[in-house]
């Protein structure tokens, strides 16, 4: 386990009991550097949606026992938000939820599929399809190509829900 790992699996289990003290759902911490700096960061979400005031509420008790248990030896800005409306599917009470939902799949490279039109191979970075079943070592979607297409999940950079507009 790398060190990330452990401070992100260490600071899930110091929210899960403001989570459940609260009825919020801890959807997933990620401990990250970005323009130079770390980022300590939590996605809460809770039935009907996360309000402000209640990310304000889990940021100031996690900030506290953050500064009492200081296990994280480095400066790092601590974060708590919403998971928003495209959220990223990573542990399987995410893809449980989104079951029957429309997904967006990107590729680490290029992965060839059927053309829409003349049946002819296309490469493409990401696809769109329903999200119809997983296990840890695939996902099944229906696209309009096929009506269960399954991929290995080691292709996959990430899957989000699809945000319609």
């Amino acid at each position: 386990m790398s060190v990330r790992e452990e401070y992100e699996k260490k600071s899930e289990e110091i929210l899960e009991p403001i989570m459940q003290e609260n009825g919020f759902e801890l959807v997933d911490v990620e401990y990250v550097k970005e323009a130079g700096n770390w980022y300590l960061r939590a996605y809460v979400d809770k039935e009907g949606g996360i309000t402000l005031d209640d990310c304000e509420l889990v940021n100031r008790t996690w900030s506290d026992i953050m500064d009492r248990e200081d296990f994280i030896p480095d400066a790092y800005i601590l974060e708590v938000s919403s998971p928003g409306l495209g959220r990223q599917l990573k542990k399987e009470k995410d893809f449980k939820r989104s079951l029957g939902q429309q997904v967006d799949i990107r590729f680490y490279k290029g992965r060839k599929i059927p053309a829409e039109k003349n049946g002819k191979e296309v490469s493409v970075k990401e696809l769109t399809g329903t999200l119809k079943d997983f296990d840890e070592e695939t996902i099944t979607v229906e696209t309009d190509f096929a009506p269960e297409y399954v991929i290995s999940r080691k292709e996959i950079s990430t899957v989000r829900l699809t945000i319609d507009f």
